[in-house]
């Protein structure tokens, strides 16, 4: 028995220090992104909390000025006007995108002829230039010479809307490029969440009478649960930091109509030098993604289903 206890001594000192040099090998394999992580992520954001508390223009001495930039924003109209138009784009663009994915993801599914090059054709505004696809999208919503005007003209429509110079169409003319430039991407993941479900699962709830609704309405989407939720997540956080299309489309006019967290945070730091007051603006954008974040995944329980 001494002898029992002594090999199982030795082998549990032998596992101990395996488990070690595995735990500093991966430490080791993590070091660089750690590293990374650290100067390009959390020092900055942890810079921006502190600068969010001061007066500071870049070039002159740093004012400490406590909650006074947080109590600016919650007083200026600018603000509450930019908080309403970056919601109203949220609340919009990322439902609109999410049914036209699934729904593109659905047809694709079906085995259509033709579908490699639907891929590419659906995915391909993804991987295009913001900026590039924000100016030709600018022509096309040119009032008075753009193309989607006149295709409207041909159409019968006689009262043409002024887009990016009118304070009721500039925004969505925006959303629609939006979602035009990340449907795609939506798509691809809803299309590898519908691969994955099995296809005996659709034949046996056929077999027993079920429609093309009911096997949606009670197989599909519930199966597809997960990678709606992770969908949805990342739509609402690149939602709330849509930048290039405003900037290059509208510069956040006409009368701050379009102008949305993102651009007020790079007003107020690169036009105005107003560091602290964008910084405490980051901030609150910060805090409203968190907020999402976590009531999603506080939810995700309650409508994610794994099988």
């Amino acid at each position: 028995h001494l002898r029992d206890r002594q090999v199982v001594a030795r082998s549990r000192v032998r596992l101990t220090r395996v488990a070690r040099a595995e735990e500093r090998a991966a430490w080791l394999f993590l070091a660089p992104s750690l590293v990374l992580f650290a100067i390009f992520t959390a020092i900055p954001v942890i810079s921006a909390f502190f600068i969010s508390f001061t007066q500071w223009n870049l070039f002159n001495e740093v004012t400490w000025v406590g909650l006074g930039n947080y109590i600016g924003l919650a007083h200026d109209e600018i603000f509450a006007k930019v908080l309403g138009n970056t919601g109203y784009f949220v609340l919009v663009s990322v439902p609109v995108q999410i049914a036209l994915a699934l729904a593109c993801a659905l047809a694709l599914n079906r085995g259509l002829k033709g579908q490699t090059f639907f891929r590419v054709v659906y995915f391909l505004p993804v991987v295009t230039s913001t900026i590039a696809a924000a100016l030709v999208w600018a022509w096309l919503f040119n009032s008075n010479f753009g193309l989607i005007n006149a295709g409207l003209s041909l159409a019968g429509v006689t009262d043409l809307p002024k887009w990016m110079g009118s304070t009721r169409w500039a925004m969505p003319a925006i959303i629609i490029v939006s979602i035009w430039q990340n449907l795609g991407y939506a798509m691809v993941l809803f299309l590898a969440g519908l691969q994955n479900i099995g296809k005996d699962v659709h034949d046996a709830a056929a077999l027993d009478g079920a429609t093309g609704w009911d096997r949606f309405w009670h197989i599909t989407l519930p199966l597809l649960s997960p990678t709606t939720f992770f969908v949805l997540v990342i739509s609402i956080i690149g939602s709330f930091q849509v930048f290039e299309l405003v900037l290059v489309m509208t510069k956040a006019g006409p009368a701050n109509a379009t102008n949305t967290l993102v651009y007020y945070i790079y007003q107020n730091g690169f036009q105005f030098y107003q560091m602290g007051y964008a910084s405490a603006a980051a901030m609150v954008l910060f805090l409203i993604v968190l907020i999402f974040t976590l009531v999603q995944y506080k939810l995700q329980r309650r409508w994610v289903h794994y099988g």
